[in-house]
Protein backbone atom coordinates (compact mmCIF):
# COMPACT_ATOMS: atom_id res chain seq x y z
CA UNK A 1 0.00 0.00 0.00
CA UNK A 2 0.77 3.53 -1.14
CA UNK A 3 2.35 5.65 1.92
CA UNK A 4 1.14 8.45 0.78
CA UNK A 5 -2.84 7.80 -0.48
CA UNK A 6 -3.30 11.17 -2.13
CA UNK A 7 -3.66 11.94 -5.56
CA UNK A 8 -1.49 15.25 -6.79
CA UNK A 9 -5.07 16.79 -7.15
CA UNK A 10 -6.22 15.98 -4.02
CA UNK A 11 -9.26 17.84 -2.49
CA UNK A 12 -10.88 18.16 0.98
CA UNK A 13 -14.54 18.03 -0.24
CA UNK A 14 -17.27 15.81 -1.28
CA UNK A 15 -16.84 14.29 -4.73
CA UNK A 16 -20.32 14.48 -5.07
CA UNK A 17 -20.16 18.95 -5.36
CA UNK A 18 -17.83 17.90 -8.81
CA UNK A 19 -21.18 17.79 -10.62
CA UNK A 20 -23.80 19.15 -7.64
CA UNK A 21 -22.49 21.86 -5.27
CA UNK A 22 -25.19 23.12 -3.57
CA UNK A 23 -26.00 26.39 -4.93
CA UNK A 24 -25.82 29.95 -2.87
CA UNK A 25 -29.29 31.58 -2.78
CA UNK A 26 -29.74 35.50 -2.20
CA UNK A 27 -33.55 34.60 -0.79
CA UNK A 28 -33.67 37.50 2.10
CA UNK A 29 -35.67 36.21 5.25
CA UNK A 30 -38.84 36.75 5.50
CA UNK A 31 -40.55 38.42 7.91
CA UNK A 32 -43.83 36.14 8.43
CA UNK A 33 -44.46 32.72 7.30
CA UNK A 34 -47.35 30.02 7.63
CA UNK A 35 -44.58 27.48 8.47
CA UNK A 36 -41.07 27.99 9.27
CA UNK A 37 -38.83 24.81 8.28
CA UNK A 38 -35.64 24.72 9.82
CA UNK A 39 -33.00 22.92 8.31
CA UNK A 40 -32.73 22.34 4.05
CA UNK A 41 -31.74 18.67 3.71
CA UNK A 42 -33.97 16.09 2.69
CA UNK A 43 -36.56 16.16 5.32
CA UNK A 44 -36.89 19.62 5.38
CA UNK A 45 -37.30 20.32 1.46
CA UNK A 46 -39.62 17.08 1.62
CA UNK A 47 -41.67 18.50 3.96
CA UNK A 48 -41.62 22.00 2.45
CA UNK A 49 -42.44 20.44 -1.23
CA UNK A 50 -45.49 18.52 0.61
CA UNK A 51 -47.12 21.45 2.42
CA UNK A 52 -47.06 23.42 -0.61
CA UNK A 53 -48.79 20.58 -2.50
CA UNK A 54 -51.72 20.70 0.39
CA UNK A 55 -52.07 24.08 0.15
CA UNK A 56 -49.64 25.66 2.95
CA UNK A 57 -46.98 28.19 3.06
CA UNK A 58 -43.38 26.68 3.55
CA UNK A 59 -40.41 29.21 4.21
CA UNK A 60 -36.99 27.10 4.50
CA UNK A 61 -34.28 28.05 6.66
CA UNK A 62 -30.63 26.65 6.71
CA UNK A 63 -27.77 27.74 8.63
CA UNK A 64 -25.34 26.87 5.50
CA UNK A 65 -26.53 26.54 2.21
CA UNK A 66 -30.02 24.44 0.94
CA UNK A 67 -28.45 21.08 1.25
CA UNK A 68 -25.00 21.92 2.41
CA UNK A 69 -24.60 19.31 5.20
CA UNK A 70 -25.87 15.23 5.48
CA UNK A 71 -27.92 15.41 1.94
CA UNK A 72 -25.35 16.65 0.40
CA UNK A 73 -22.22 14.41 1.59
CA UNK A 74 -23.95 11.12 2.23
CA UNK A 75 -22.90 7.70 0.42
CA UNK A 76 -26.24 7.74 -1.93
CA UNK A 77 -27.50 4.25 -0.51
CA UNK A 78 -31.21 4.50 -0.23
CA UNK A 79 -32.10 1.91 2.08
CA UNK A 80 -35.55 0.56 2.36
CA UNK A 81 -35.59 0.25 6.04
CA UNK A 82 -33.53 -2.30 6.73
CA UNK A 83 -31.48 -1.05 9.70
CA UNK A 84 -35.15 -0.56 11.51
CA UNK A 85 -36.55 -3.90 10.25
CA UNK A 86 -33.16 -5.73 11.53
CA UNK A 87 -33.57 -4.57 15.18
CA UNK A 88 -35.36 -5.89 17.78
CA UNK A 89 -38.76 -4.18 17.72
CA UNK A 90 -40.86 -6.92 18.99
CA UNK A 91 -39.17 -7.03 22.35
CA UNK A 92 -39.90 -3.22 23.04
CA UNK A 93 -43.12 -2.82 21.35
CA UNK A 94 -44.76 -6.25 20.94
CA UNK A 95 -44.91 -8.01 17.60
CA UNK A 96 -48.15 -5.76 16.25
CA UNK A 97 -46.92 -2.62 16.85
CA UNK A 98 -43.13 -3.98 15.93
CA UNK A 99 -44.08 -4.54 12.77
CA UNK A 100 -46.03 -1.70 12.05
CA UNK A 101 -42.66 0.13 12.88
CA UNK A 102 -41.37 -1.90 10.28
CA UNK A 103 -43.32 -1.81 7.83
CA UNK A 104 -43.64 2.13 8.06
CA UNK A 105 -39.73 2.41 7.76
CA UNK A 106 -39.97 0.23 4.99
CA UNK A 107 -42.41 2.12 2.89
CA UNK A 108 -39.85 5.16 2.83
CA UNK A 109 -38.54 3.30 -0.43
CA UNK A 110 -41.29 3.27 -2.48
CA UNK A 111 -42.04 6.72 -1.66
CA UNK A 112 -38.53 8.42 -2.32
CA UNK A 113 -38.93 6.32 -5.75
CA UNK A 114 -42.64 7.52 -6.28
CA UNK A 115 -40.95 11.05 -5.45
CA UNK A 116 -38.28 11.08 -8.18
CA UNK A 117 -40.70 9.77 -10.79
CA UNK A 118 -43.43 12.10 -10.02
CA UNK A 119 -40.55 15.39 -10.02
CA UNK A 120 -38.54 13.88 -12.35
CA UNK A 121 -35.35 14.45 -10.49
CA UNK A 122 -32.07 13.47 -12.20
CA UNK A 123 -30.25 11.92 -9.65
CA UNK A 124 -28.77 8.78 -11.10
CA UNK A 125 -31.35 6.70 -8.86
CA UNK A 126 -31.06 2.40 -9.70
CA UNK A 127 -33.14 0.01 -7.63
CA UNK A 128 -29.58 -1.95 -7.36
CA UNK A 129 -29.49 -3.85 -3.91
CA UNK A 130 -27.25 -4.17 -1.50
CA UNK A 131 -25.11 -6.96 0.23
CA UNK A 132 -24.14 -7.27 3.53
CA UNK A 133 -21.04 -8.59 4.83
CA UNK A 134 -21.00 -11.01 7.79
CA UNK A 135 -17.65 -9.98 9.92
CA UNK A 136 -17.99 -13.59 10.97
CA UNK A 137 -19.86 -16.48 11.06
CA UNK A 138 -22.39 -15.76 14.57
CA UNK A 139 -22.96 -12.46 12.56
CA UNK A 140 -23.83 -14.81 9.37
CA UNK A 141 -26.06 -17.03 11.83
CA UNK A 142 -27.53 -13.95 12.90
CA UNK A 143 -28.24 -12.26 9.11
CA UNK A 144 -29.98 -15.39 8.33
CA UNK A 145 -32.02 -15.42 11.43
CA UNK A 146 -33.56 -12.10 9.65
CA UNK A 147 -33.46 -12.47 6.58
CA UNK A 148 -36.79 -13.85 6.06
CA UNK A 149 -38.24 -11.13 8.66
CA UNK A 150 -36.57 -8.43 6.09
CA UNK A 151 -38.58 -9.66 3.15
CA UNK A 152 -41.92 -9.67 4.48
CA UNK A 153 -41.53 -6.03 5.94
CA UNK A 154 -40.07 -5.01 3.02
CA UNK A 155 -41.82 -6.77 0.12
CA UNK A 156 -38.94 -7.32 -1.78
CA UNK A 157 -36.69 -10.57 -1.71
CA UNK A 158 -33.53 -11.22 0.53
CA UNK A 159 -31.20 -14.43 0.31
CA UNK A 160 -28.38 -15.37 2.59
CA UNK A 161 -24.94 -15.91 0.29
CA UNK A 162 -22.85 -18.53 1.62
CA UNK A 163 -18.82 -17.73 1.63
CA UNK A 164 -18.37 -20.29 -1.48
CA UNK A 165 -20.96 -17.40 -3.52
CA UNK A 166 -19.53 -14.83 -2.00
CA UNK A 167 -18.02 -13.38 -5.26
CA UNK A 168 -21.00 -13.63 -7.64
CA UNK A 169 -22.14 -10.32 -5.05
CA UNK A 170 -18.34 -9.00 -3.60
CA UNK A 171 -15.26 -9.23 -5.56
CA UNK A 172 -13.77 -9.87 -2.17
CA UNK A 173 -13.24 -12.43 0.43
CA UNK A 174 -13.01 -10.42 3.22
CA UNK A 175 -16.24 -11.30 4.19
CA UNK A 176 -17.87 -14.86 5.68
CA UNK A 177 -20.67 -14.49 3.27
CA UNK A 178 -23.33 -12.13 3.70
CA UNK A 179 -27.41 -11.29 2.51
CA UNK A 180 -28.50 -9.87 -0.51
CA UNK A 181 -31.24 -7.37 -0.05
CA UNK A 182 -33.04 -6.42 -3.18
CA UNK A 183 -34.82 -3.05 -0.90
CA UNK A 184 -32.07 -0.71 -1.53
CA UNK A 185 -30.92 1.63 -4.31
CA UNK A 186 -28.50 4.09 -5.02
CA UNK A 187 -28.54 7.57 -6.62
CA UNK A 188 -26.01 10.53 -6.18
CA UNK A 189 -26.77 12.43 -3.22
CA UNK A 190 -25.62 16.02 -4.37
CA UNK A 191 -28.33 15.82 -7.65
CA UNK A 192 -31.09 14.81 -5.49
CA UNK A 193 -31.06 17.25 -3.03
CA UNK A 194 -30.99 19.89 -5.59
CA UNK A 195 -33.54 18.30 -7.43
CA UNK A 196 -35.47 18.32 -4.04
CA UNK A 197 -35.06 21.99 -3.62
CA UNK A 198 -35.80 22.96 -7.53
CA UNK A 199 -38.97 20.74 -6.66
CA UNK A 200 -40.20 22.38 -3.41
CA UNK A 201 -39.20 26.03 -5.06
CA UNK A 202 -40.96 24.91 -8.49
CA UNK A 203 -44.38 24.47 -5.62
CA UNK A 204 -43.38 27.63 -4.28
CA UNK A 205 -41.72 26.62 -1.63
CA UNK A 206 -39.33 29.26 0.04
CA UNK A 207 -35.65 28.73 0.49
CA UNK A 208 -33.18 31.04 2.32
CA UNK A 209 -29.62 30.15 2.61
CA UNK A 210 -27.08 31.39 5.56
CA UNK A 211 -29.92 32.04 8.21
CA UNK A 212 -28.77 30.61 11.81
CA UNK A 213 -32.04 30.21 14.02
CA UNK A 214 -30.86 30.48 17.41
CA UNK A 215 -33.99 30.17 19.34
CA UNK A 216 -37.75 29.45 19.18
CA UNK A 217 -40.36 30.85 21.40
CA UNK A 218 -44.24 30.98 21.60
CA UNK A 219 -45.51 34.32 20.62
CA UNK A 220 -49.33 34.10 20.18
CA UNK A 221 -50.99 31.70 18.55
CA UNK A 222 -47.92 31.35 16.58
CA UNK A 223 -43.81 31.44 17.35
CA UNK A 224 -41.13 33.91 17.06
CA UNK A 225 -38.05 32.62 15.68
CA UNK A 226 -34.19 34.19 16.68
CA UNK A 227 -32.13 34.54 13.94
CA UNK A 228 -28.82 35.73 13.15
CA UNK A 229 -30.22 37.88 10.82
CA UNK A 230 -32.94 39.19 12.57
CA UNK A 231 -37.03 37.96 13.84
CA UNK A 232 -39.29 36.59 11.98
CA UNK A 233 -42.61 35.15 12.96
CA UNK A 234 -44.49 31.69 11.73
CA UNK A 235 -47.77 30.05 12.29
CA UNK A 236 -45.89 26.97 12.87
CA UNK A 237 -42.50 25.58 13.19
CA UNK A 238 -40.75 22.46 11.88
CA UNK A 239 -36.98 21.55 12.96
CA UNK A 240 -35.63 18.90 11.18
CA UNK A 241 -31.79 19.80 11.48
CA UNK A 242 -30.86 16.26 12.37
CA UNK A 243 -26.86 15.54 12.75
CA UNK A 244 -26.61 19.63 13.08
CA UNK A 245 -29.38 20.29 16.18
CA UNK A 246 -26.43 21.24 18.57
CA UNK A 247 -24.26 24.29 17.59
CA UNK A 248 -22.81 26.99 19.74
CA UNK A 249 -23.55 29.58 17.61
CA UNK A 250 -27.06 28.68 17.59
CA UNK A 251 -29.78 25.87 18.40
CA UNK A 252 -32.49 25.89 17.37
CA UNK A 253 -34.10 23.06 19.78
CA UNK A 254 -31.95 22.54 22.42
CA UNK A 255 -35.03 19.67 23.36
CA UNK A 256 -34.10 18.21 20.15
CA UNK A 257 -30.52 18.28 20.35
CA UNK A 258 -30.29 16.53 23.88
CA UNK A 259 -32.38 13.02 22.25
CA UNK A 260 -29.66 13.03 18.97
CA UNK A 261 -26.24 11.18 18.83
CA UNK A 262 -24.26 13.45 16.02
CA UNK A 263 -21.20 11.60 14.69
CA UNK A 264 -19.07 11.71 12.27
CA UNK A 265 -18.83 9.72 8.79
CA UNK A 266 -16.17 9.94 6.24
CA UNK A 267 -15.74 9.00 2.94
CA UNK A 268 -12.62 9.39 0.11
CA UNK A 269 -12.95 8.70 -3.45
CA UNK A 270 -10.62 6.92 -5.54
CA UNK A 271 -9.45 8.16 -8.96
CA UNK A 272 -10.59 6.75 -12.10
CA UNK A 273 -10.30 3.32 -12.26
CA UNK A 274 -11.06 0.88 -15.39
CA UNK A 275 -14.50 -0.21 -16.11
CA UNK A 276 -13.59 -3.82 -16.06
CA UNK A 277 -12.02 -3.12 -12.12
CA UNK A 278 -15.18 -1.98 -11.13
CA UNK A 279 -17.38 -4.44 -12.93
CA UNK A 280 -14.98 -7.13 -11.04
CA UNK A 281 -15.33 -5.82 -7.61
CA UNK A 282 -19.09 -5.03 -7.45
CA UNK A 283 -20.70 -7.43 -9.72
CA UNK A 284 -24.20 -6.05 -10.38
CA UNK A 285 -23.36 -3.00 -8.77
CA UNK A 286 -24.78 -3.44 -5.58
CA UNK A 287 -24.20 -1.29 -2.61
CA UNK A 288 -22.37 -2.78 -0.22
CA UNK A 289 -22.16 -2.41 3.67
CA UNK A 290 -20.62 -4.93 6.82
CA UNK A 291 -21.90 -6.42 9.99
CA UNK A 292 -19.25 -5.41 12.36
CA UNK A 293 -20.30 -2.60 14.62
CA UNK A 294 -17.12 -0.06 13.90
CA UNK A 295 -18.50 -0.74 10.12
CA UNK A 296 -17.91 0.33 6.69
CA UNK A 297 -20.16 0.97 3.62
CA UNK A 298 -19.33 1.26 0.53
CA UNK A 299 -20.02 1.49 -3.46
CA UNK A 300 -18.91 2.53 -7.01
CA UNK A 301 -19.88 5.49 -7.91
CA UNK A 302 -22.68 6.21 -10.43
CA UNK A 303 -20.65 6.99 -13.47
CA UNK A 304 -18.78 3.63 -12.38
CA UNK A 305 -15.49 5.04 -12.59
CA UNK A 306 -14.72 5.43 -8.84
CA UNK A 307 -15.00 3.00 -5.45
CA UNK A 308 -16.29 5.59 -2.77
CA UNK A 309 -15.83 4.25 0.80
CA UNK A 310 -17.00 5.19 3.62
CA UNK A 311 -17.11 4.51 7.18
CA UNK A 312 -16.70 5.34 11.21
CA UNK A 313 -12.31 6.06 10.97
CA UNK A 314 -12.41 8.06 13.93
CA UNK A 315 -15.25 8.61 17.17
CA UNK A 316 -12.72 11.82 17.60
CA UNK A 317 -13.06 14.96 15.32
CA UNK A 318 -11.06 14.14 12.70
CA UNK A 319 -10.83 16.17 9.24
CA UNK A 320 -10.96 14.48 6.02
CA UNK A 321 -7.21 14.44 5.35
CA UNK A 322 -6.58 12.81 8.96
CA UNK A 323 -9.47 9.98 8.60
CA UNK A 324 -8.82 9.12 5.12
CA UNK A 325 -5.42 7.35 5.42
CA UNK A 326 -7.70 4.66 8.04
CA UNK A 327 -10.97 4.60 5.33
CA UNK A 328 -8.23 3.73 2.11
CA UNK A 329 -6.08 1.00 4.69
CA UNK A 330 -9.46 -0.54 4.86
CA UNK A 331 -10.45 -0.44 1.57
CA UNK A 332 -6.94 -2.44 0.86
CA UNK A 333 -7.97 -4.86 3.41
CA UNK A 334 -11.26 -5.84 1.21
CA UNK A 335 -9.78 -5.11 -2.37
CA UNK A 336 -5.77 -5.69 -2.25
CA UNK A 337 -6.00 -4.84 -5.43
CA UNK A 338 -6.33 -1.32 -4.73
CA UNK A 339 -3.16 -0.79 -2.49
CA UNK A 340 -1.88 1.30 -5.25
CA UNK A 341 -4.63 3.24 -6.00
CA UNK A 342 -5.27 7.22 -5.26
CA UNK A 343 -8.08 8.86 -3.09
CA UNK A 344 -8.75 12.15 -5.30
CA UNK A 345 -11.43 13.76 -2.81
CA UNK A 346 -11.92 12.58 1.10
CA UNK A 347 -15.16 14.32 3.04
CA UNK A 348 -16.80 14.39 6.38
CA UNK A 349 -20.12 15.13 7.61
CA UNK A 350 -22.72 13.95 10.82
CA UNK A 351 -24.85 11.78 10.91
CA UNK A 352 -27.56 11.48 13.89
CA UNK A 353 -28.09 8.34 16.18
CA UNK A 354 -31.03 8.20 18.47
CA UNK A 355 -31.11 6.18 22.35
CA UNK A 356 -33.38 4.05 21.05
CA UNK A 357 -32.18 3.40 17.64
CA UNK A 358 -35.63 4.64 15.98
CA UNK A 359 -36.34 7.42 13.55
CA UNK A 360 -38.82 9.69 15.09
CA UNK A 361 -41.14 12.58 14.12
CA UNK A 362 -43.92 14.54 17.00
CA UNK A 363 -44.46 17.62 18.56
CA UNK A 364 -43.15 19.23 21.66
CA UNK A 365 -43.96 22.22 22.96
CA UNK A 366 -45.89 23.07 20.04
CA UNK A 367 -42.83 23.15 17.54
CA UNK A 368 -42.36 19.67 15.14
CA UNK A 369 -39.37 17.89 14.74
CA UNK A 370 -38.36 15.24 12.15
CA UNK A 371 -34.97 13.46 12.81
CA UNK A 372 -32.78 10.25 14.08
CA UNK A 373 -32.43 8.34 10.47
CA UNK A 374 -29.35 6.64 12.28
CA UNK A 375 -26.98 6.98 9.08
CA UNK A 376 -29.33 5.72 6.66
CA UNK A 377 -30.91 8.87 6.02
CA UNK A 378 -31.96 9.22 2.30
CA UNK A 379 -34.91 7.56 1.64
CA UNK A 380 -36.03 7.50 5.35
CA UNK A 381 -35.71 11.64 5.88
CA UNK A 382 -37.53 12.15 3.37
CA UNK A 383 -40.34 10.33 4.29
CA UNK A 384 -40.08 11.95 7.63
CA UNK A 385 -40.09 15.14 6.18
CA UNK A 386 -43.53 14.27 4.13
CA UNK A 387 -45.41 12.36 7.09
CA UNK A 388 -44.61 15.62 9.86
CA UNK A 389 -46.31 17.46 7.10
CA UNK A 390 -49.09 15.58 6.76
CA UNK A 391 -49.66 15.90 10.45
CA UNK A 392 -49.16 19.57 10.40
CA UNK A 393 -51.55 20.40 7.43
CA UNK A 394 -53.91 17.71 9.43
CA UNK A 395 -54.20 15.87 6.29
CA UNK A 396 -52.60 12.52 7.43
CA UNK A 397 -55.83 9.87 7.00
CA UNK A 398 -54.08 7.33 10.02
CA UNK A 399 -51.23 7.53 12.56
CA UNK A 400 -47.92 7.21 11.13
CA UNK A 401 -46.09 4.56 13.35
CA UNK A 402 -42.97 6.92 13.88
CA UNK A 403 -44.89 9.33 15.13
CA UNK A 404 -44.73 10.46 19.02
CA UNK A 405 -43.08 7.10 20.41
CA UNK A 406 -41.39 8.43 23.01
CA UNK A 407 -37.98 9.67 22.27
CA UNK A 408 -35.63 9.22 25.29
CA UNK A 409 -32.19 10.75 26.29
CA UNK A 410 -29.78 10.52 28.82
CA UNK A 411 -29.35 11.70 32.01
CA UNK A 412 -27.18 15.27 31.87
CA UNK A 413 -26.93 14.81 28.34
CA UNK A 414 -27.05 18.02 26.09
CA UNK A 415 -26.32 16.52 22.73
CA UNK A 416 -22.37 16.47 22.98
CA UNK A 417 -21.33 13.12 22.95
CA UNK A 418 -18.22 13.30 24.86
CA UNK A 419 -18.23 9.44 25.18
CA UNK A 420 -17.94 8.29 21.55
CA UNK A 421 -14.37 7.75 22.26
CA UNK A 422 -15.12 4.91 24.81
CA UNK A 423 -18.33 3.66 23.07
CA UNK A 424 -16.02 3.70 19.90
CA UNK A 425 -13.01 1.52 21.31
CA UNK A 426 -15.14 -0.92 23.28
CA UNK A 427 -17.01 -1.60 19.81
CA UNK A 428 -13.91 -2.22 18.14
CA UNK A 429 -12.69 -4.26 20.89
CA UNK A 430 -16.19 -6.63 20.41
CA UNK A 431 -15.64 -6.16 16.45
CA UNK A 432 -11.53 -7.82 17.24
CA UNK A 433 -13.54 -10.74 19.23
CA UNK A 434 -15.79 -11.52 17.09
CA UNK A 435 -13.19 -11.41 13.85
CA UNK A 436 -11.20 -13.43 16.42
CA UNK A 437 -13.53 -15.94 17.05
CA UNK A 438 -13.95 -17.01 13.27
Amino acid sequence: MTQNPFSASFQAKPWWWEAAEPPDRDTPLPDRAAVAIVGGGYAGLSAALTLRRLGHQAVVLDAERIGWGASSRNGGMVSGGLKVAGGDLEKTYGKEEGQRIALAAAASLPFIEETIAREAIECDYVRCGRFVGAWSPAHYDAMAAKADWIAEVTGLPTEMIPRSRQRDFLGSDFYHGGMAAAATGSLHPGKYARGLAAAAERAGAVLVDGVRVQGIAPAGSGFRIATDKGEMVADAVLVATNGYSLDPRGTASPWLARRLVPLNSYIIATEELPEETIERLFPGRRMISESRRVLNYFRPSPDGRRVLWGGRASFRKATAEESAPTLHRRMVECFPELAGVSITHAWTGYVAFTFDGLPHIGVQDGVHYAAGCQGSGVAMATWLGHNVALKMAGAANQRFALDGLPFPTRPTYTGNPWFLPVVGTYYRIRDALDRRAA
